[in-house]
């Protein structure tokens, strides 16, 4: 559809018709980063490429237009540029069919030329017939076919670069570099990329050194500065962020950054009297009303997403302050999750895996044959597998991990819930633990 761009990649905010061709134009990182998760997911869970293809295409353009020298991500690319709303996007048809040379008639067939122009009398692009059923048309595979339709899309994507680009708000925003930081994460483990993991950990290190100032958290950068008190979303987001990064590299000093963010949570932002969090912390400028969100809006609930955090982190460091934290905040929710489900599925979600815990695997052993292993271990749609592989030489860590330690070249630790099993050496990771 239109709300994916279709020569860029990275999805705009939403669709205004009810067909979803036409979208405002304004691309949200707080959009991509958790619909970058969701393709990657959507890739692993059922093999298909369209899948594959929105991963690496919408993590390609937030590393081409969103990243920041510094290595953290602006917040939006405006909807106008020269004052007129998608002009950056939309088409002439007969320019369209002129960069396409030879394969006019099939471009205008996926991308819908011959049908009436769709916006503002130019065509904005979508796939009126897609790659599967041109190939039958065309007696071709459909990877054959994909590569006459990639390399006119790759000129048409030139040709555009060469346009006027809509302004770019380039605040960086703690809580939607997050969703990032997790999304680049999650396609790098299912692409195998390098690239996407590096900018990832970039991000993170940039949050980092800019934004935790004398051990607190800082909302936004802007023009060089941090700016404003971190939210309950920014920590929540940044904690469950972490968790994913660690599974494609372990960093203990990542490890005791998202253990610093967890305690600040607890100590500031915890609704000790019924349970979950506020939205702003105890030491925030009063409010009128101290809100303490439990829905979903545009983004995921910072409640819920600070319960899986805390569940998960708690489950994997064995403790129990962040399993009662996120216990508790799912007791808050209890009513508002029964009586308008729909405006809650982040909390079910979390209510979900508090009820069937995920399987955590820790692997202690040799850098060579944790990546291996690692890589092997989380092949494929698991979302309930968390695995994280950490050098036997790993120093500081904390007591929970620090007991189960390395012996021999692999060694594994299989939790689920409160429940763990002794260690298995690499022979033993055979059949059904796999």
């Amino acid at each position: 559809g239109g709300v994916y761009d279709q020569l860029g990649g990275g999805f705009f905010r939403y669709s205004v018709d009810e067909k979803w061709r036409i979208p405002h134009f304004e691309k949200m990182l707080y959009d991509n980063g958790p619909l970058l998760a969701l393709c990657a997911q959507a890739s692993d869970a059922t093999g298909l490429a369209v899948f594959r293809r929105a991963t690496t295409e919408t993590a390609d353009w937030a590393l081409r237009e969103m990243a920041a020298e510094q290595g953290g991500f602006y917040s939006t690319l405006d909807a106008d540029s020269e004052g007129e709303e998608g002009l950056f996007y939309a088409w002439d048809a007969a320019d369209v069919r002129t960069v396409a040379a030879n394969e006019q008639a099939l471009i205008a067939d996926h991308f819908g030329l011959d049908e009436p122009a769709n916006f503002e009398g130019r065509h904005h692009l979508w796939q009126a017939r897609p790659v599967g059923e041109l190939a039958k048309d065309n007696a071709q595979t459909e990877t054959e076919l994909q590569d006459r339709i990639d390399k006119v899309r790759s000129r048409l994507f030139q040709q555009r670069a060469g346009r006027i680009h809509p302004d770019r708000d380039e605040k960086i925003l703690t809580g939607w570099n997050a969703m990032m930081i997790r999304g680049l994460a999650i396609a790098a483990r299912s692409t195998d990329s390098e690239k996407y993991e590096q900018a990832a950990s970039r991000c993170l290190a940039f949050i980092q050194e800019a934004l935790w100032q004398d051990s607190r958290l800082m909302a936004t950068w802007k023009d060089g500065q941090p700016r404003f008190s971190a939210y309950l979303d920014d920590h929540a987001f940044l904690i469950d962020a972490i968790l994913e990064l660690l599974q494609c590299r372990w960093s203990g000093h990542d490890l005791n950054f998202a253990i610093k963010l967890a305690d600040v949570l607890l100590l500031h932002f915890a609704d000790r009297e019924n349970g979950g969090f506020y939205f702003t912390a105890d030491d925030h400028e009063k409010l009128f009303h101290r809100s303490r969100p439990l829905s979903d809006d545009s983004t995921p609930s910072g409640n819920a997403i600070a319960a899986r955090a805390l569940l998960r982190l708690g489950y994997l460091l064995g403790e129990t302050r962040y399993l009662d934290a996120a216990e508790n905040t799912l007791r808050s929710a209890w009513d508002p999750m029964s009586q308008n489900p729909h405006a809650h599925t982040s909390m079910i979600n979390t209510l979900a895996e508090y009820l069937q815990p995920p399987e955590i695997l820790v692997l202690r052993g040799t850098e060579s044959k944790l990546r291996q292993w690692q890589k092997r271990l989380t092949k494929g749609y698991q979302p309930d597998r968390l695995v994280f592989a950490i050098p036997a030489d790993a120093s500081g860590l904390p007591e929970g991990l620090a007991i189960r330690a390395a012996r021999g070249e692999i060694f594994a630790y299989q939790c689920r819930g409160h429940q763990c099993t002794a260690g298995k050496s690499l022979d033993e990771l055979t059949g059904k633990d796999i």
